[in-house]
């Protein structure tokens, strides 16, 4: 993959991760967002549906990473990453577009946004997702950022229910707002939960929450994307100590 700047080899997984520099790794990227994006939460993309890209206004400011499959060179997964000097010259973070964040301005350190997450469903066992935080975590230390932020996203293609049932567990253990208060700008409605259900958080919130983030309000309703999205915040000072270790971040302070 020789366009992808400072690959990361995964031999194990037979996976590869750099930074998108091409003309065609963007495509690549843009095009997996939306294949992942259409069939997972049923967005809407009726503008860019001829192209079946799926692209915004925060992309030029954003640096890009792609996990490819190192025998295929198939894009596998991605991630957007906005810190808080590009976002300053865009005028606001994409989480600020669905959340009122006071308390943000007050962190003390750099914050780094991650957007538009995504893996390929057949590569979801976990070494997608491994290998994509294994060049994301060497970008935090190299650069000092010491606030990740995000969006992670809940399907509400079940009317709500499973969001419902995954924000009460999240209220129990990992809600936690004594530093950022998110106040989702489209509350989601608040539904009566049926007995028995049982709390499926995706696999990208699920990571996210052993990372040791934290919830930091009520989820967002994403009516373009079909989903609820819950406002996130890991403090790399707080990072769970087994993955400070998986990913050689033990003795890293910004």
């Amino acid at each position: 993959m020789e366009s992808a700047k400072r690959s990361v080899a995964s031999p194990e997984s037979g996976l590869i991760a750099g930074f998108a520099t091409s003309t065609q790794d963007m495509e690549d990227v843009f095009r997996l967002r939306f294949e992942v994006f259409t069939n997972t939460f049923n967005g809407d993309f009726d503008s860019q549906s001829t192209q079946c890209l799926d692209t915004d206004l925060f992309d030029a400011h954003c640096k890009h990473l792609i996990v490819r499959d190192a025998k295929t060179e198939e894009a596998v997964a991605t991630t957007r990453l906005l810190g808080d000097e590009e976002a300053g010259l865009i005028g606001h973070f994409y989480s600020q577009g669905e959340f009122f964040l006071p308390g943000m301005t007050e962190l003390p350190g750099k914050i780094l946004e991650l957007g538009r997450t995504c893996i390929k469903e057949q590569y979801r066992d976990g070494a997608a997702i491994f290998t994509l935080w294994q060049t994301l975590a060497r970008f935090l230390a190299e650069n000092k950022y010491r606030f990740l932020i995000g969006c992670a996203s809940i399907s509400m293609d079940d009317g709500g229910i499973q969001t419902e049932a995954i924000m009460k567990d999240i209220r129990e253990k990992y809600l936690n707002n004594t530093r950022i208060k998110a106040i989702p700008k489209v509350p989601v409605p608040q539904l009566t939960l049926p007995e028995n259900v049982v709390a499926r958080p995706p696999a990208l919130l699920k990571t996210y929450l052993r990372l040791g983030a934290r919830v930091c309000g009520e989820p967002c309703w994403d009516q373009e994307f079909g989903c609820a999205d819950v406002f996130i915040l890991l403090d790399m000072h707080e990072l769970c100590p087994r993955y400070a270790r998986r990913f050689h971040l033990e003795n890293w302070k910004s």
